[in-house]
């Protein structure tokens, strides 16, 4: 009877320690993984090949930026094929520095760059956000992390009252772009 009661108590351990696991696994960030960062990876080397980013790179003109993304800022829309998949990239390249002006980004946009900030729509990704795949690089094409250490790459701060899908969610128009509204 004792020997019983102790292996239904084990059973009942075991299971809350699963259902524990698992609800941690339900509940984890949905951005940031290995997955993320490889399929960031591709589309990097997509929009170089492309001539979208990187040295010489197509640039528009630059304009004053906004919190969070930097001083000045440059934006195009293009397209990039990742996994055979051609969709529409929006890349918003981000400068800033003591000095930094539309003038001095203009003349030498590599000095003032920090960061590059992408939205790639990745149909079947994410459904309820557009599909739309988040991702922050670095000027050299590595995925930046958040001050926790997450990488900012996938669906970056979904669920969370703030960040890229927060912010974009007020978008006019219902596409999560703010310049316009032709990619619902």
């Amino acid at each position: 009877m004792k020997r019983s009661m102790k292996m239904k108590r084990s059973m009942k351990m075991i299971t809350a320690v699963a259902c524990l696991t698992a609800a941690g696994t339900t509940f984890a960030a949905p951005f940031g993984e290995p997955g993320d960062v490889a399929y960031a990876d591709k589309l990097w080397s997509a929009m170089t090949s492309a001539g979208l980013v990187g040295k010489g790179s197509i640039m528009s003109a630059p304009y004053t930026g906004v919190h969070p993304h930097g001083a000045i800022l440059d934006t195009i829309d293009a397209t990039a094929t990742v996994d055979g998949r051609t969709n529409v990239v929006i890349i918003k390249r981000n400068y800033g520095g003591p000095g930094v002006s539309k003038q001095v980004v203009a003349n030498d946009p590599a000095k003032w760059l920090k960061a590059v900030t992408v939205m790639y729509k990745r149909t079947g990704y994410d459904a309820a956000d557009k599909d739309w795949f988040w991702v922050k690089y670095a000027p050299n094409g590595s995925v930046l992390k958040n001050p926790k250490g997450m990488s900012l790459a996938g669906m970056v701060a979904k669920g969370a009252p703030a960040g890229c899908i927060a912010c974009h969610q007020a978008a006019p128009g219902g596409d999560f772009v703010y310049n316009h509204d032709r990619y619902k």
